[in-house]
């Protein structure tokens, strides 16, 4: 066999995948030795191979508050393959407002009931008791830039909300966006934990806070 195929890493990818395992083993020192909260953003990684790509703190805070505010007193809100805006969320304890996360990894199981499997590849594999046009406003950031994830997301999302959408994607899906859900790119751009290759940006179909 010809090794010239195998694929090999650069002097700087490999120092980085090195310092992010460092990162990684000293979060986890930090949990055993602090109490670390099991809900809060960090307690479960992001695992690439998921393609998971966690927000910042404050753009996980600033889409979060956007999601209150548009979901009103009592409101409902669904994330879906967002699971950084809904922890955002649950840290928001008291506040007048139920959230639920469908998610494709099941770590995100110690949620309990708030908790809902979901594989975009089928979509409307939903349980019974998420009733359609059941949640003021729906946050989802499809785990691949692919029309194909968007479109089979956008039927969950239709699905879901009473109308307001929040969709975040790459900067490259802003035509699909419109076309699937008929949704506008806002002026504030999201930031991820890790920088990403891809630009991102918001996406919304009522009068948001993000512009």
């Amino acid at each position: 066999d010809d090794d010239d195929d195998i694929p090999q890493l650069s002097s700087h990818t490999l120092a980085a995948l090195q310092e992010f395992y460092l990162e990684q083993q000293q979060r986890e020192g930090m949990k055993t030795s602090q109490g670390f909260n099991q809900y809060s953003i960090g307690s479960i990684e992001e695992d690439w191979q998921l393609s998971q790509f966690w927000y910042s703190d404050e753009t996980a805070s600033c889409l979060a508050n956007e999601a209150v505010v548009a979901a009103g007193k009592g409101g409902r809100i669904a994330c879906v393959s967002a699971p950084s805006v809904y922890q955002k969320l649950k840290e928001q304890d008291g506040k007048d407002f139920s959230v639920c996360i469908l998610e494709y990894d099941r770590r995100f199981s110690v949620y309990g009931e708030e908790f809902i499997f979901y594989d975009y590849n089928h979509p409307l594999s939903l349980p019974d008791s998420l009733l359609p046009h059941s949640f003021d406003i729906v946050i989802a950031d499809p785990p691949y830039l692919s029309e194909e994830c968007l479109q089979k997301t956008a039927e969950t999302i239709k699905y879901l909300t009473k109308g307001k959408i929040l969709l975040c994607t790459g900067a490259i899906m802003e035509e699909q966006a419109a076309k699937h859900l008929g949704v506008k790119i806002c002026k504030f751009i999201p930031k991820h934990s890790r920088n990403l290759a891809n630009e991102f940006r918001c996406y919304v179909n009522y009068a948001s806070g993000l512009d």
